[in-house]
């Protein structure tokens, strides 16, 4: 097994490559004065499983578009150069939102993104938390791995319960199921009920809308609003604003992926959130520093990737492969 990480995500393979008790493979990136890039590896690949990582969001170097072009060129490289097997490790896939035509002409980014993957011979992508797993299943052909981030938010969520009533709420009616699949996980956790609720939301333009009113009894009680992504921070802002009208005495929010991008901090630093609880697929670059560990606490997810690697490996990895 070869481990790569490129330079814009250096520190999560980093974080794999320690998780799997490997080294990350050597590597060469060169940038041009045009702005153009080559990539190789520095190793043998004939032969090899390769597993390439590249978290896909935007900044604060390069942008979603240019990571995805140098994942693409080093995965169809280590293929011309006779791997055995190509996976693509990315944290964050930028692009997996537009899954479905919501206005006439539309594209689907998720479906053209997958060709992209397919036209350079990956074998299999792994990514956490898609927006719509069963959109990001049906898009590809080669084999696409989600995983989940429910595991890595549970030992959080337990510190969250006081004791007092405990529900899990979805922003928006898209993310019930997600709600509901974590609620169970963490009912078998805590030894115990816990509530369901959601919010009504609708977007268009870019702008947030829809009712807010809840649907579920959230009365005197703690509440975890589950989420794929924080964007701008106004869908989880808006909904913990409704859930404290509707007589919730504690907020905490959780999300696979924090991008926080435009007025972000401005619009959490007034909502009625306690803790917002993140991954590492995208380092919280954007956000005030003093933050992190106190208002936003990131969570590491390589070792929900490693156990996918390992579980994809079917074999313990030998030591001696490393590089």
């Amino acid at each position: 097994m070869l481990l790569f990480a490129l330079g814009a995500s250096h520190a999560f393979g980093s974080s794999l490559a320690s998780a799997l008790d490997l080294s990350l493979s050597p590597h060469e990136e060169r940038g041009f004065e045009d702005g153009e890039h080559k990539a190789r590896p520095l190793v043998d690949v004939r032969g090899a499983d390769v597993y390439v990582v590249q978290s896909l969001h935007g900044g604060p170097e390069q942008e979603s578009a240019d990571k995805l072009i140098r994942l693409l060129f080093f995965l169809a490289t280590v293929r011309d150069h006779g791997a055995a097997r190509v996976t693509a490790v990315v944290p964050y896939l930028a692009y997996a939102r537009k899954d479905r035509r919501t206005q006439p002409y539309d594209p689907i980014g998720s479906r053209y993104l997958a060709q992209l993957f397919e036209s350079v011979g990956t074998d299999v992508l792994l990514t956490l938390e898609v927006h719509n797993p069963a959109a990001f299943d049906n898009s590809f052909r080669c084999r696409a791995v989600h995983v989940s981030a429910h595991p890595l938010f549970e030992e959080a969520a337990t510190r969250c319960d006081d004791g007092s009533a405990l529900v899990v709420a979805s922003p928006d009616p898209g993310g019930v199921k997600r709600v509901l699949l974590w609620r169970e996980t963490l009912e078998r956790r805590i030894g115990r009920p816990l509530g369901q609720a959601f919010l009504d939301k609708t977007r268009r333009e870019g702008v947030v809308g829809g009712s807010t009113i809840v649907i579920g009894d959230v009365a005197g009680a703690t509440v975890l609003i589950l989420d794929d992504i924080v964007s701008t921070g106004t869908t989880m802002a808006r909904a913990a604003s409704a859930l404290v009208a509707g007589g919730a005495r504690r907020i905490f929010a959780f999300a696979a992926h924090g991008l926080f991008v435009g007025d972000a901090a401005t619009v959490l630093r007034t909502a009625p959130i306690e803790r917002v609880y993140v991954s590492d697929s995208i380092p919280p670059f954007r956000l005030p520093q003093d933050w992190i560990g106190s208002r936003v606490q990131v969570l590491g997810a390589a070792p929900l990737f490693a156990a996918a690697i390992r579980r994809q490996a079917g074999a313990v990895i030998d030591p001696l492969a490393r590089s």
